[in-house]
């Protein structure tokens, strides 16, 4: 395992779904990665990283910033209200939007602060309890509420139950998103981002493939 394996798996799996592989882009995963795994990554020329926390984040990115150019990150775990600023602050994109208190509150920043980063919404496909995202049924309002903010939404998240078969999820998803006229899918990680591809995901979200396990916290 590793960048150029999942590379090549990721330009498999493109080929095999007929797909440009230009389209797919592929997320590293680097929360809770040593420094050094992630400065290896960037070495070998990846430039596009997504992190779970906005202060784990802040502690890490500026430096890799200053030392390589069109280094892209984006925040793909819960984000808390009162983070938003600095979460607008620190990523291209956000791909956990999930609520109207959150989507309000970026809506008055990218106001006073004249831009946005791009937005996914978060679907919990799996309605499951414990999980972030709105539900399924909710989603088409959730988007039309989140346009009438004038906000950039580019697509929507997933992440499916890890019991059940990811590919209908992906299919729920890109379901959704085709009757919104959205064209961003983030969905597949290490176990199935070829299920995903297949499936119409642009965005594609490696950790542990990519980095090898992710040390505890």
């Amino acid at each position: 395992m590793g960048l150029n394996d999942i590379r090549t798996r990721v330009e498999a799996a493109c080929k095999a779904a007929d797909r440009d592989p230009s389209e797919v882009r592929l997320i590293a995963v680097s929360k809770v990665q040593p420094l050094e795994r992630v400065e290896a990554v960037l070495e070998g020329g990846h430039r596009l990283f997504g992190e779970n926390r906005v202060q784990e984040a802040a502690g890490k990115w500026p430096d890799f910033r200053d030392r390589f150019d069109g280094v892209e990150v984006h925040l793909i775990g819960p984000l808390q209200s009162n983070k938003a600023r600095q979460a607008m602050e620190l990523f291209e994109a956000i791909h956990s939007v999930d609520r109207p208190k959150l989507d309000s509150a970026i809506a008055r920043l990218a106001q006073e602060m004249g831009h946005c980063p791009d937005l996914f919404v978060q679907v919990n496909t799996g309605e499951e309890d414990q999980k972030a995202g709105v539900l399924p049924k909710e989603a088409d309002a959730f988007v039309a509420e989140c346009r009438k903010l004038d906000l950039p939404v580019a697509g929507l998240m997933c992440i499916p139950p890890v019991e059940e078969t990811p590919s209908l999820h992906f299919a729920l998803l890109k379901k959704i998103a085709e009757r919104n006229g959205l064209t961003g899918l983030s969905m597949g990680m290490s176990a199935d981002f070829e299920e995903a591809i297949a499936l119409g995901a642009t965005h594609v979200r490696v950790g542990s493939a990519i980095f090898g396990e992710r040390e505890k916290t």
